[in-house]
């Protein structure tokens, strides 16, 4: 059983995930931590990280940017491995988790989704066939109206996922309302809709000569961040230091299956 410590366990996403691990028979929540203490926890609760005195094989974080710096030392400190899915991370923060990740093990993701991260590679096999060939490539996104970022993180990823795989880098484009001209071959358009209470909408399209070829995952709820996040931890416990994201656990589970 691994035994889990959910580092922002009051959040939306900190709750979906404290419910998955409540009726998973291979991994158990054992201590949550959150500045805000709602007063319902069911398990042992710390709103400072520095006092958890629970031993855990591995950590979930889904908390905020501000919270990450001490998160990382209590990981070095105890060796314990980090699913680390908190966003808006400052380029210092990033190498401080590219430095702890010397001494433990890290796995992060733009998304947990497994579906997300099956996309990720579907289109890099799809860009290496179908750019050198002409197809156009565009990305549209659609979140709820709560959302703060344009584009997502998620777009972003499937963009920078189809240049990793090209010999020339195309360029990305967010907004063509100021411009008067002809589509440029070698660039990547990424459009961002945001309204009602949409979780999650990613299309990648293809757009050739009397033919499209569309890529399309939709998030109905939080859940499948929090499965992803799950996941990840059942991977990660007891993995040697470096760096992991969600490929690293996709390629397990397929070995695993074979």
């Amino acid at each position: 059983m691994i035994r889990v410590l959910m580092h922002g366990c009051n959040g939306r996403m900190g709750q979906v995930i404290s419910g998955l691990l409540a009726a998973d028979g291979e991994a158990e929540l054992v201590a949550g931590v959150d500045v805000t203490d709602n007063g319902r926890n069911s398990f042992p609760f710390f709103q400072n990280i520095k006092d958890c005195n629970i031993e855990a094989d591995c950590v979930i974080d889904f908390s905020v940017a501000s919270a990450v710096d001490e998160l990382l030392e209590y990981c070095v400190e105890h060796k314990l491995p980090c699913v680390l899915c908190t966003t808006g991370l400052s380029e210092e923060q990033l190498r401080k988790v590219e430095e702890a990740a010397k001494s433990v093990a890290i796995l992060k993701s733009a998304n947990m989704s497994l579906g997300i991260n099956l996309l990720l590679k579907l289109i890099k096999d799809a860009a290496a066939l179908l750019a050198p060939a002409g197809y156009d490539m565009e990305i549209v996104e659609k979140h709820h109206n709560q959302k703060l970022d344009a584009p997502s993180g998620t777009a972003l990823a499937l963009a920078d996922s189809i240049n990793e795989q090209l010999d020339y880098s195309y360029s990305y484009v967010y907004d063509r309302s100021t411009r008067r001209e002809k589509r440029p071959e070698k660039e990547i358009g990424i459009s961002a809709v945001r309204g009602g209470t949409i979780v999650g909408e990613h299309d990648v399209l293809f757009a050739g000569m009397d033919e499209v070829i569309t890529f399309s995952h939709t998030a109905y709820s939080r859940a499948v961040f929090g499965k992803g996040a799950v996941q990840a931890a059942k991977f990660l416990a007891g993995k040697p230091a470096g760096m992991y994201d969600m490929s690293h656990v996709i390629g397990a589970s397929q070995r695993e299956s074979k």
